[in-house]
């Protein structure tokens, strides 16, 4: 495998804290005061006790980043050696997992057009490049889910999803990743991603991130308004039975959000989302019931040297990473062992 790498901007932008439905840059205090004293009042923030717990909180989210590769190190050689699964079988992507209709989309996009392969596809925007379609059997799904809750109710330590999820499962980390999401990447997503999304897919879909994200009461209700940290991803949900919770897609993070228009989109157990990385979106608030979504950020290193679609510069400090990282491969600039 390639040797991967983080962006540097990862260690300082993009830090979300929930409570301000604020994305902030954190290089150090002076630099935030000076940047947000101004526009903290108006989130809310505006007394000096808030601004000083916001800065703390921030701090932590820059530290938890800062030992993230080595803790996700340690973490997936204990699960390695600590973890039982429930149904190895869940393990290995099997023809059996897929649905009939996500098998024959991707056969005929092989050798086909983006236009022939349109009847094997749910276009539910020509306009955001939004796509859908049903991809695993609801058996599996059931299958994923206890493989899932099985883990969690473990006492093993576990990984935050991302930055913006406090529920969810690093299925990579107990390991999904060799045959089972690997194999989804390279076999299925990579050359459908040609058809539909050819100028993000670049040279190849060559890395990825994937998690579970899950939404109950008490827990996590909604997602705020956001763009991935991919090129293209594939949202889908795998149950269980709930009320509400819709993803909504607006425009690119390059269309100003004031000349933005939204579609809406409701959940369909083993139905798939196929949306570009830098499309913002984000979910309503669950009504009732339990959801629990796998996503996965497909990202092309041939793509992303070029610009961080995190901070929108060609990356200029890379970190070294123990797996897939950030997506990054050396052919950019300077290597950083530490920051």
């Amino acid at each position: 495998m390639s040797k991967f790498y983080n962006c540097g901007c990862y260690y300082s932008r993009n830090i979300f804290i929930k409570k301000y439905n604020t994305h902030f840059t954190y290089h150090d205090s002076q630099q935030f005061h000076q940047e947000y004293n101004k526009i903290l009042p108006s989130l809310g923030c505006d007394t000096e006790l808030k601004k000083t717990l916001l800065e703390q909180e921030i701090n932590k989210e820059v530290d938890r980043r800062k030992n993230l590769e080595s803790e996700a190190f340690c973490r997936k050689e204990l699960l390695q050696k600590l973890y039982k699964p429930l149904d190895p079988s869940v393990y290995k992507l099997q023809d059996c997992y897929l649905d009939p209709k996500f098998k024959l989309l991707v056969n005929s996009c092989r050798n086909s057009t983006k236009k022939q392969i349109s009847p094997f596809l749910d276009i539910i925007s020509e306009e955001k490049q939004l796509y859908g379609f049903p991809i695993f059997a609801e058996e599996f799904c059931c299958l994923i889910l206890k493989e899932l809750d099985h883990y969690a109710e473990s006492d093993l330590p576990k990984g935050k999803p991302n930055s913006m999820n406090k529920y969810g499962v690093l299925i990579d980390e107990i390991g999904f990743q060799e045959n089972f999401s690997n194999v989804l990447r390279t076999k299925y997503l990579d050359p459908l991603s040609a058809l539909l999304f050819p100028e993000w897919r670049g040279e190849r879909l060559d890395s990825h991130k994937i998690f579970s994200v899950s939404y109950k009461m008490g827990q996590d209700l909604d997602l705020d308004y956001h763009y991935d940290n991919s090129e293209v991803t594939l949202n889908i949900c795998l149950g269980k039975s709930f009320k509400g919770s819709e993803l909504y897609f607006g425009d690119t993070k390059a269309v100003p959000i004031f000349d933005s228009s939204c579609v809406m989109v409701p959940h369909k157990v083993g139905y798939g989302i196929f949306h570009r990385g830098q499309q913002l979106h984000g979910a309503l608030p669950l009504i009732s019931g339990e959801r629990h979504n796998l996503i996965i950020w497909l990202r092309s290193s041939s793509v992303r040297n070029k610009k961080c679609p995190m901070c929108n510069l060609k990356p200029a400090l890379l970190v070294p990473s123990n797996g897939y990282g950030d997506g990054f491969t050396d052919s950019t600039v300077q290597v950083c062992n530490v920051l």
